[in-house]
C-alpha cells in the first residue's frame, strides 16, 4: 500500500497543509496559530479557568503554560483569580487579545468558507461523517481490538 493511499496519511498531511496556511496568515500580525486557537477558546466576556483550556485544545499543561505566558507578555491576555474558587485562575482577554481573536475568528471563517464554497454540500456531509467515525473508533478503542483479541 502506498502511504499516499492511507487515510492516516492523508490526515496528517492536510492538517499540516491548513496549519501552515493558518500559521502563515498568523504571522502576518506577528503571531502562531496556537496563540489564534487559544485566543479562540478563552471565552470572551468572562475569561476561561487555565486548567479548562489544555483539555479544550488537547495541549499538554507544559506548552500550554509556555504559550500563556508568551501571549501574556505580548499583552493579549491577563490572568484574575477566580471569583469562584479561588485555586483556580481566569485566563481573560485584554483589548489587545480582543481584536487578536477577532482576526483569529475572521481567518477560520474565511478557510471554512472558501471550502464550503469549493465542496458541495453532500461531500462536506460525508467528510463530517467520515471524521467523526474515526474519532469513534479511536476514542472506543476499536482501532486494533481484533488485532489484541488475535494475539491473546
Amino acid at each position: 500500500m502506498l502511504k499516499e493511499n492511507t487515510i492516516d496519511h492523508v490526515l496528517r498531511a492536510t492538517w499540516q497543509a491548513v496549519a501552515k496556511m493558518y500559521n502563515e496568515q498568523a504571522a502576518k500580525q506577528n503571531s502562531t496559530m496556537a496563540t489564534g486557537f487559544v485566543l479562540l477558546n478563552i471565552d470572551y466576556e468572562n475569561g476561561t479557568p487555565s486548567t479548562a483550556l489544555g483539555p479544550q485544545m488537547g495541549m499538554e499543561p507544559t506548552s500550554l503554560s509556555r504559550l500563556l505566558k508568551s501571549m501574556e507578555d505580548k499583552g493579549a491576555i491577563f490572568r484574575e483569580k477566580n471569583p469562584v474558587d479561588g485555586r483556580s485562575v481566569l485566563i481573560k482577554l485584554t483589548d489587545y487579545g480582543k481584536e487578536m481573536r477577532k482576526l483569529s475568528r475572521e481567518t477560520v471563517i474565511t478557510f471554512n468558507e472558501k471550502i464550503k464554497a469549493e465542496v458541495p454540500e453532500e461531500k462536506l456531509n460525508h467528510f463530517f461523517e467520515v471524521t467523526d467515525k474515526i474519532n469513534q473508533l479511536i476514542a472506543e478503542r476499536e482501532i486494533f481490538e481484533e488485532s489484541v483479541k488475535l494475539n491473546k
